[in-house]
């Protein structure tokens, strides 16, 4: 038997898609928690395992496996039954355009509207020196400036237009692909649907179901996804509600401002 240990976040969008992958396929993992609000992420131990600071984590058998896409990949190549990837070169190719897109475009967009409906009020209730060290401990210097500008203005910060319009072109574009293939990987749920799933599912959180139903093939796609064995195990039973009523609450205080920016 495999011996698998998750190092991960409840929340975590990269930490979901994994568990996804992991629950569709029945593998079991030793599962460490890692709380990114307190900064676990950046402890030295961790930092070990993962220089970028960043969750998941995944150990096979002693190897040390990051980037949450290239783990999804490895689990499809070590554990092949059931496949997630189609058969045919240019349906696995159309997936990882889904997944690549995903990764380039709409994941940096996740922290701009996270933190700036979501997080944002958590972080302004800490000591100002506790969030400062929060920052500070971010890599990435363009990283850093961008959480701390969210923060700082919420919805109003100048980064977060153009971050919502990411994740509505993604809806929009699902709804489009959606009208010729049941799922965004092909004719079975796979890593495309694992990879896009985290993210309209934070647009859910944050309060803007609006979006998604207005788009009615993306609303049918979730539904779908979420009657999935595999959704209940690897994402449902790990969400916090405290945590998801206040994301919830938070969205629709600023739904407002937030309702014209995702209309076309």
């Amino acid at each position: 038997m495999a011996v698998l240990e998750l190092h991960h976040n409840a929340l975590s969008s990269c930490s979901q898609k994994v568990r996804l992958a992991l629950a569709e396929k029945g593998l079991e993992f030793t599962s460490h928690e890692v709380d990114l609000l307190t900064g676990e992420q950046h402890a030295p131990g961790y930092v070990k395992l993962n220089p970028k600071h960043v969750v998941p984590t995944l150990l096979h058998d002693g190897g040390v496996l990051t980037e949450s896409t290239l783990i999804n990949e490895y689990l499809d190549d070590a554990f092949p039954e059931p496949a997630l990837l189609p058969a045919s070169p240019a349906a696995r190719h159309a997936a990882r355009r889904w997944v690549k897109r995903i990764d380039d475009e709409v994941h940096p967009a996740a922290g701009v509207l996270t933190y700036a409906i979501g997080a944002r009020q958590v972080a302004l209730a800490q000591p100002p020196e506790a969030r400062e060290a929060a920052i500070a401990a971010i890599p990435d210097p363009d990283r850093r400036a961008v959480r701390r500008s969210v923060i700082e203005h919420g919805v109003a910060a100048p980064e977060f237009a153009g971050a919502l319009a990411r994740f509505v072109d993604l809806l929009d574009d699902m709804n489009t692909a959606l009208a010729t293939s049941p799922w965004l990987t092909g004719a079975a749920f796979g890593l495309a649907d694992a990879a896009a799933l985290p993210y309209v599912l934070r647009l859910e959180h944050l309060a803007m179901t609006k979006a998604i139903d207005d788009r009615t093939r993306t609303a049918d796609w979730l539904a779908r996804v979420k009657a999935r064995p595999a959704y209940a195990e690897a994402v449902a039973r790990w969400l916090p509600a405290a945590v998801i009523e206040l994301l919830r609450q938070q969205g629709e205080a600023v739904w407002s401002e937030v309702e014209p920016l995702t209309r076309h």
